[in-house]
């Protein structure tokens, strides 16, 4: 993603997505988050603190997966680290 500022916004149908700021059109969501009922009702007004937490983990993920490599955030959690089977 380029360098710009982004914004956390819940639209009108109460979905929560992370969107460029500075976008002078009509934004396009980077992510949506969309909430159960059920999972609305255990939050009350936590909504948007769930979502924060939500992206601020995405984000962290995503920027360990391009500092490390697909196979090195794998290797993280034992895949592929099975050892070989000989007959």
């Amino acid at each position: 993603m380029s360098s710009s500022l982004y914004e956390i916004v819940e639209l009108a149908n109460g979905d929560v997505v992370l969107q460029r700021a500075d976008d002078e059109a009509e934004p396009e969501p980077l992510v949506s988050i969309r909430f159960s009922a059920d999972s609305l009702s255990y939050m009350r007004e936590g909504k948007l603190d769930v979502a924060r937490a939500m992206i601020e983990a995405g984000m962290e993920a995503a920027s360990e997966i391009a500092d490390e490599g697909v196979e090195d955030f794998l290797g993280e959690f034992g895949v592929g680290d099975e050892e070989p089977v000989y007959h």
